[in-house]
């Protein structure tokens, strides 16, 4: 039997008994569990110290498992068919006779799903027939983990299992978008927002209408290393660390690089990465260089504008 294959069915006895698991995907690491029962999801609660009031992200194999919970439209179809398995998550609504937990929604009628597009999740989603809540496989507000090592230090001993996958391809939550009424994107992320406006008509991030519906990593502040960080720095102070978008000619210890070459793929990839190992070096402060505000840097941006909030 392969390693992979021992180790999806080790998560699988986990999750058959109410546990959660950490699994890879690639955005970042979840913290899945039983999406169906109440027992489970409380535990994803419990582990994140997360408020119930956060609802969470719930994973699917494909459009059939789906159907079981949401009702869907056209432009939910056009989204699929273009953009799945992938980093783009989209809220819908519940089928009344649905058997998602009330927790994972808080109690909303509206959910938001996805179909993460990494092999061992997909394989270990085949193999069971409950869709996963997962939010992602850290301590509530604090940074996204990227590898089974964040995921270790964020939980240690009180997580029994992670399916270990490797590091995150894109490394930055997916893209949500609300396809209740009219559409519109709630948080920029893996699928960049140009995509989603060339095939539906859509609303951006920006112009959106104020709406009911709460949806996962919608807080003020999140994605928090727990330092102070000043954004949009031309240079950084004594001891404080610099991230920057790329290079520069002189060196220092306190610089630190998300690409070489000015590559916002590489340093959304990067991002988490990066601030987990400035806060593991012991620093204080963060400054950080201007991030383009286009393409994937709008998510780069929306997520340290996050994790500079007080």
């Amino acid at each position: 039997m392969k390693k992979n294959d021992s180790n999806i069915k080790k998560a699988i006895k986990y999750l058959n008994n109410h546990e959660c698991v950490a699994i890879p995907t690639e955005t970042v690491y979840g913290l899945a569990a039983n999406a169906y029962s109440k027992k489970a999801v409380s535990k994803i609660y419990k582990l994140k110290k997360r408020p119930k009031s956060n609802p969470l992200i719930v994973h699917y194999y494909n459009l059939n498992d789906l159907k079981r919970d949401c009702e869907i439209d056209e432009n939910f179809k056009k989204l699929y068919i273009k953009l799945c398995p992938g980093p783009i998550s989209f809220v819908l609504k519940l089928k009344k006779e649905s058997m998602i937990s009330k927790l994972v929604t808080n109690n909303s009628n509206s959910i938001a799903v996805r179909f993460p597009n990494h092999k061992l999740t997909r394989k270990l989603l085949k193999n069971i027939n409950y869709p996963l809540a997962a939010p992602s496989a850290n301590i509530s507000k604090s940074i996204s983990s990227v590898s089974k090592q964040d995921v270790v230090d964020e939980f240690g001993s009180k997580l029994k299992f992670i399916l270990d996958g490797g590091p995150s391809k894109i490394g930055m939550e997916s893209t949500i978008i609300n396809l209740i009424g009219k559409p519109h994107i709630l948080r920029f992320g893996g699928i960049e927002s140009k995509i989603i406006y060339k095939m539906i008509n859509a609303l951006s991030n920006k112009n959106k209408k104020k709406t009911k519906i709460k949806v996962p990593g919608d807080s003020k502040l999140h994605y928090s290393p727990g330092i102070p960080m000043r954004l949009n720095a031309k240079k950084n102070f004594h001891n404080e660390a610099f991230i920057l978008i790329k290079k520069r000619k002189e060196i220092s210890k306190n610089y630190f690089y998300l690409s070489k070459t000015n590559n916002l793929k590489e340093a959304a990839k990067n991002l988490y990465k990066i601030l987990r190992k400035i806060k593991n070096n012991g620093y204080k402060k963060i400054a950080i260089e201007p991030i383009p505000n286009i393409y994937i840097g709008e998510a780069i941006n929306d997520r340290i504008l996050r994790a500079s909030k007080k």
